[in-house]
């Protein structure tokens, strides 16, 4: 039987070892999640490291009982409600307060009013706790689509993390987009399936569709003891006990044996964890050839190795707000998820070398004693000024150090360090490596590295998707610099947010994931800056590009008396079928042999192609997947400058590009349409007058699921019309997919309408 503990803070394992390691003063606690540059992990064994260095005995105690986690999943699956109750269970916060509660307090990690009142996560929200022999840094991340460079930058610095599903809607859009983003940072997760009480739960259900629709190899550690409001506690499949939440909220937990009428299920389901294990693991499938059935520490330790090598899935289930199953899940972070020294990081790879690879980049090992590495992964405005957070890969930080942002070459010494409980924080004296902590006065971008001079390593940045949705704003009366204050904290903070003056306008226009994610920034200004604004209508963010190679031959040449203007570029531009090795969707290649063109042209000319992409020359919009290569060009000795190469650069580009098949691209967006069974031929036919191409269908109960791929101009509106056809009891998600070419008559509408507004201009 265990209960919440509340013997010692989450911080006193990890100091205590550490503190034999340094022989410092240490005074420090832990923080919380994981960072990765490219990042692999290995089977571990009982002794060695799978980064390959030789820790101390007193460093890898540490290391062992840490574990950086998150918690993600779609919107309204319970990820706050979970992180709730995982603190209140670990002794961290004294009682517990729901999302949309009758107190009005909320949630613990969401501290934003706009969260409290919205029910919503908006940012990311860090805290540490412990739970037996382990110390846990948890993220709890948004589930809307709008925030997801919250959850993109939360995994780039976490071991592990746990994917919340609903028992009743299953695998959801949001689900997959999160999955999509622990693969791109190769992260371990168990899923818990929660919402278990609901009626219509279905666990099983649940685990096809992570085999079918996120391709995992999935399967139950543990089966329900009851379902919907008879709900009363979960059995274990490794250990085959019975394990059911009694006393006041759920915090004791009572181990029994396993229900009669649940032993055939129990028999079923453990032979199938067996099976799906043997497919990923050599020593499970070695003995479920020889029809040898394993103990339970062997089950354990293979869950443990499949899952370090992301070969395997453990699922959970229980209900968060019902307050079960939840101390169960916290065993399972302990014994599956990975510790900072189970992951090998690596530098990141030399962009000035694209052939780089793993084999010739240095692995950044969790040893507080090696030169520090550190990565600024997310930038927030506090009350006491600009709060970096910051996760230290290598090496050991204290206050009163000094770093260096390995962009800049810039020394800063470091006035304070704490680390973060939702918006309340404790000042610590040292962090050791595997750990996140916040500093304030560092001034710096997110995404930038850190080190303490004696090494220049980096960590890889964070992958930010583009804006999709666009809106014109001003202020209402009379313009203050709260305005731009409000507008550059944004920018800073959120790398989805985009500010942006119409040259022709003058207006100021915003870009973002999402209606919702730019309505909560206008709403922050008039909260935060006292700063009320007018916006415009929405603008979907279209782009230009172009679908066939074109060489271009063009010589910019003006003479007015005095010096003139010369400058000859030879080359051509094609088409780009994906980013380059820097993720780069506009490309400028010199392939220029010989003196024809000073180098010191070079850059005048690749600014003049790139500057020309900022403004298409169809629809005025963005010009993107263009590759321009320079082969060759002239030089007069006298009238050639930056500025003729720059202009004669943007002429040939702008006479290739027209005849390169120029096409307008727009953003398509995955919906995921939940409505009442009887509506399925409305909710179809409303998506098909959108020019939404269906996928899949699925009936659940008297409810269907459409998903639909959907061009997003064609979705203003669309939530109304859904719940003009359903009464009310319709729900979609929906969340960027691609950009794909427009079709004819859409072109050359929008072609024509930016001709007319040009006319009127």
């Amino acid at each position: 039987m265990h209960g919440r503990s509340v013997t010692e803070p989450a911080a006193q394992p990890i100091l205590r070892a550490f503190a034999s390691i340094t022989a410092r003063k240490p005074t420090t606690s832990t923080l919380l999640p994981t960072f990765q540059g490219v990042r692999s992990y290995a089977t571990p064994t009982q002794n060695l490291s799978t980064d390959g260095y030789n820790y101390s005995p007193e460093e890898l105690t540490r290391l062992r009982s840490l574990r950086n986690i998150g918690i993600s999943a779609h919107i309204d699956s319970g990820k706050t409600t979970l992180t709730e109750r995982i603190l209140y269970y670990t002794g961290r916060i004294d009682d517990i307060h729901e999302v949309r509660g009758k107190d009005n307090v909320g949630a613990t990690m969401d501290s934003m009013d706009l969260e409290r009142e919205k029910g919503i996560t908006i940012q990311s929200a860090a805290t540490y706790t412990s739970w037996k022999d382990y110390s846990i840094n948890i993220i709890d991340t948004p589930g809307h689509v709008d925030f997801t460079i919250e959850v993109e930058r939360a995994l780039r610095v976490l071991d592990g993390a746990i994917l919340v599903l609903c028992a009743v809607a299953g695998v959801q859009s949001q689900s997959i987009t999160v999955d999509r983003q622990m693969r791109r940072y190769n992260v371990p997760r168990v899923a818990f399936i929660n919402k278990m009480d609901r009626a219509g739960a279905n666990p099983w259900r649940v685990i096809e569709q992570l085999r079918t629709k996120l391709r995992l190899n999935a399967a139950a550690v543990q089966i329900p003891i009851g379902s919907e409001n008879d709900l009363a506690g979960v059995v274990d499949l490794v250990r085959g006990k019975a394990y059911y939440n009694e006393g006041i909220k759920g915090t004791i937990v009572r181990e029994g044996p396993i229900p009669e009428d649940l032993m055939e299920q129990y028999t079923t389901k453990r032979a199938e964890l067996i099976e799906n294990l043997a497919d990923a693991d050599d020593t499970i499938a070695e003995m479920f050839l020889a029809e040898q059935d394993p103990t339970p520490q062997q089950l354990e330790d293979a869950i443990r190795r499949a899952t370090l090598k992301n070969a395997f899935c453990a699922v959970f289930v229980g209900s968060a707000y019902h307050n079960t199953g939840v101390q169960p899940l916290l065993d399972g972070v302990g014994h599956y998820l990975p510790a900072p020294h189970e992951v090998t990081n690596y530098e990141a790879a030399d962009e000035r070398n694209p052939t780089s690879d793993k084999s010739s980049q240095v692995v950044i090992p969790s040893a507080s004693d090696e030169p520090l590495v550190a990565l600024a992964f997310k930038l927030e405005e506090g009350r006491f000024g600009q709060l970096t957070y910051l996760r230290v890969y290598q090496g050991s930080l204290r206050r009163g150090d000094w770093l260096v942002n390995v962009r800049t070459g810039k020394r800063i010494k470091i006035p304070r360090v704490v680390r973060m409980h939702s918006n309340e924080m404790e000042d610590v004296e040292i962090v050791p490596s595997g750990e996140i902590c916040a500093l304030f006065g560092v001034d710096c971008a997110s995404g930038d590295s850190f080190g303490d001079g004696k090494s220049a390593l980096t960590m890889s940045s964070i992958f930010v998707p583009e804006p999709v949705i666009s809106l014109s704003v001003s202020v209402k009366g009379r313009e203050t610099p709260n305005f731009s204050k409000a507008l550059n904290r944004f920018q800073k903070e959120d790398p989805t947010f985009r500010v942006t003056v119409d040259p022709e306008s003058k207006e100021t226009i915003i870009s973002g994931m999402g209606e919702l994610h730019l309505e909560i920034y206008i709403e922050r200004m008039k909260r935060e800056y006292k700063t009320e604004c007018t916006t415009g209508k929405p603008r979907v963010a279209f782009r230009e590009t172009i679908q066939q190679k074109v060489e271009f031959n063009y010589t910019h040449k003006k003479q007015s008396g005095g010096s003139g203007q010369f400058g000859r570029v030879i080359g051509y531009i094609e088409p780009m079928e994906k980013p380059n090795e820097k993720g780069e969707t506009l490309e400028f290649v010199n392939a220029v042999v010989g003196m024809n063109i000073p180098k010191g042209y070079i850059p005048s000319i690749e600014k003049g192609f790139l500057e020309a992409c900022q403004k298409g020359f169809l629809t005025g919009h963005p010009i993107t997947n263009v590759r321009f290569v320079l082969e060759d060009g002239l030089a007069h000795a006298v009238d050639s400058s930056e500025l003729a190469f720059k202009t004669a650069a943007a002429y040939a580009f702008r006479e290739a590009f027209m005849q390169a098949q120029p096409q307008i691209l727009e953003p398509i967006m995955a919906v995921d349409l939940t409505l009442p069974a009887e509506a399925q031929g409305n909710g179809i036919s409303l998506l098909n007058k959108r020019k939404g191409t269906i996928g899949d269908t699925e009936v659940v109960d008297d409810y269907v699921q459409i998903a639909a791929e959907v061009p997003l101009n064609d979705m203003f509106g669309f939530s109304t019309a859904l719940r003009s056809i359903t009464q009310g009891k319709g729900e979609f998600a929906m969340e960027y997919l691609k950009h794909e070419p427009v079709q004819p008559q859409v072109q050359m509408q929008l072609m024509d309408e930016h001709r007319k507004a040009g006319q009127k201009k």
